[in-house]
């Protein structure tokens, strides 16, 4: 069960997606506009009408003003790492920014073959890519400092908008490990 979000206007309209949602959807069928490979993607979710009063230039591209929901602003530069925990680890966020989401690209292979792989971190990798089993996922992660997630999935052999899995406890490693990014550093 998806976690709701009492501000959203699914809270009186259960035919209606969360806000946490909608941001979700549409920032992960950006990502995959963008197609394969990609390395991973960060951005912050953000109040629409918030950005709409700070920044009125970008109102055109904004979503309709009627919208309570949240603008994902992707951050870029992200500075490349094979450690993508740890350098959540080190990130924090300013308070305007209510939530964040995270597109990351994933080999999936059957648990048996996670257990027969080399121990080399090189090798462990090439025999992934070779394994005759193995699928391609894009996972998007999206919290917000309220404690909401969900986590939506596409498989490269499934590549259409209408096959994409959403759950909160798809990555629940990844959705905690972003969730806390918001965490104030001084409670």
């Amino acid at each position: 069960m998806s976690p709701i979000d009492p501000d959203a206007p699914a809270a009186t309209d259960p035919s209606r997606p969360s806000a946490l949602l909608r941001a979700a959807v549409d920032t992960e069928k950006h990502v995959a506009r963008s197609g394969w490979d990609q390395p991973p993607r960060l951005f912050a979710l953000v109040r629409t009408a918030l950005l709409r009063e700070r920044e009125p230039s970008l109102a055109g591209q904004l979503a309709d003003p009627e919208d309570d929901g949240f603008t994902a602003v992707e951050q870029e530069r992200l500075p490349p790492t094979a450690d993508l925990e740890s350098l959540l680890g080190r990130m924090a966020w300013p308070p305007d920014v209510e939530g964040v989401a995270l597109s990351v690209e994933r080999i999936v292979v059957p648990p048996e073959a996670e257990r027969e792989l080399p121990q080399g971190p090189r090798e462990a990798t090439d025999a992934l890519m070779a394994h005759p089993d193995r699928k391609d996922v894009r996972l998007l992660a999206a919290c917000l400092r309220d404690g909401s997630r969900t986590c939506l999935l596409r498989q490269r052999d499934f590549d259409e908008d209408d096959a994409v899995a959403v759950g909160p406890d798809i990555a629940p490693g990844l959705t905690h490990a972003l969730a806390s990014t918001l965490v104030d550093g001084s409670d």
